[in-house]
């Protein structure tokens, strides 16, 4: 029996801490859970689109939108439950990968635990030992900062990413080194610089870095590969890759050494793993990075971070660093630094509904009626 059933929750939670990175500062999560029903059976996805356009032209509301008035409906129309043939059926919408991926989620785990098997094994992971790095925002200070990241290495974590942007990068960087000698650490500019910076740039490469990741504009290539020229420091591209073209052109022009995979910024699971395939027969290791998603979402990148050439350390951190209570139970937990993926059906966790329901704003059901016309 297909999915018959659609519903959308659209949730609020604080963080812990607030995170602001070159785009701006949050402090509470927004997010649309998608919840899909059939045989008895519900699985959950998450989109991670933010409540502003900033990281991706998507939000939360066009999301919603999206999912509402067209791909919901398709897959209900579809009669399909067949993950694998979800992006054909929702091909006819352009763009919009991250309300494309939540409804994959959803139907990956709907039919994981449909099954009785877990996602992870499903979709063919071989990792049952995943390490942990942490991404720590642009802090209030350099003190604060080294307070943070300091906190992050007593609790075991095996990679530390600082957010930075023009002001707040060489100099915060040489004095967390100075703190810090010999922890892996990597950067993240979410594209706030330009090619003309390339020459402040070059003295990252006096810290070791493991990488530098997106320091250019997100649809930029071609000047990340002339950038790639100057740095010994690897670059890593994340909101450049949202396509399999997009990495075929990455690696033709040698506009980086590192992808960062975000199965919500690709349109779901099945791209994950095309453009995961890819890097590994092009010998670019890749790592799973994060959306500050609540339980759900982190759970599928769980899940996707357990494929062979997910390699280093990835964004996938426990859920008690952002919230004081989570959308799954149990919390996802890090202990000495490595999730291990559970043994459950689905996602292997279970979604937290008393709390999902006390944090809920909006609930929206989805039918077949589908728009489309032009």
């Amino acid at each position: 029996m297909p999915v018959d059933r659609i519903t959308l929750h659209g949730i609020r939670m604080p963080f812990v801490h607030p995170f602001r990175t070159s785009f701006g500062r949050t402090d509470e999560k927004i997010a649309l859970l998608v919840e899909v029903q059939g045989d008895g059976i519900s699985g959950w996805g998450e989109c991670a689109a933010a409540e502003g356009p900033f990281f991706s032209p998507e939000d939360y509301w066009t999301a919603r939108h999206v999912l509402r008035d067209f791909l919901g409906p398709m897959l209900l129309r579809s009669g399909s439950d067949d993950p694998l043939k979800l992006p054909a059926i929702l091909g006819r919408v352009r763009g919009h990968p991250m309300a494309k991926a939540a409804l994959e989620a959803a139907l990956w785990d709907w039919q994981a635990r449909r099954r009785e098997v877990p996602l992870w094994r499903m979709i063919g992971g071989r990792r049952d030992r995943l390490p942990c790095g942490v991404s720590i925002g642009i802090e209030s200070s350099v003190e604060r900062l080294v307070e943070r990241i300091s906190e992050a290495v007593d609790d075991g974590y095996r990679r530390v990413k600082i957010k930075i942007e023009p002001g707040w990068d060489t100099e915060t960087v040489r004095l967390v080194r100075e703190s810090f000698p010999s922890i892996p650490l990597m950067v993240d500019a979410n594209g706030a610089y330009k090619l003309e910076d390339a020459g402040h740039l070059v003295l990252l490469d006096e810290y070791d870095l493991m990488m530098v990741e997106q320091p250019l504009a997100y649809d930029d290539l071609l000047d990340h590969a002339r950038l790639a020229q100057r740095l010994r420091t690897p670059i890593c591209l994340d909101e450049s890759i949202r396509t399999e073209h997009d990495l075929r052109l990455a690696v033709e022009l040698g506009s980086c050494k590192i992808v960062n995979i975000k199965q919500s910024r690709v349109g779901g699971m099945t791209v994950a793993r095309r453009i995961h395939d890819r890097c590994e027969a092009a010998g670019m290791p890749v790592w799973c990075g994060g959306m500050l998603e609540t339980g759900i979402g982190r759970a599928h990148n769980v899940a996707l971070s357990t494929l062979s050439n997910f390699v280093l350390p990835g964004d996938v951190a426990a859920s008690q660093r952002y919230f004081d209570r989570d959308t799954v139970v149990p919390p996802i937990e890090v202990v000495d630094g490595f999730i291990r993926p559970p043994d459950l059906p689905g996602i292997g966790y279970e979604p937290d509904l008393e709390w999902i329901r006390a944090v809920t704003f909006e609930e929206v059901s989805v039918t077949g009626d589908a728009k489309d016309s032009l």
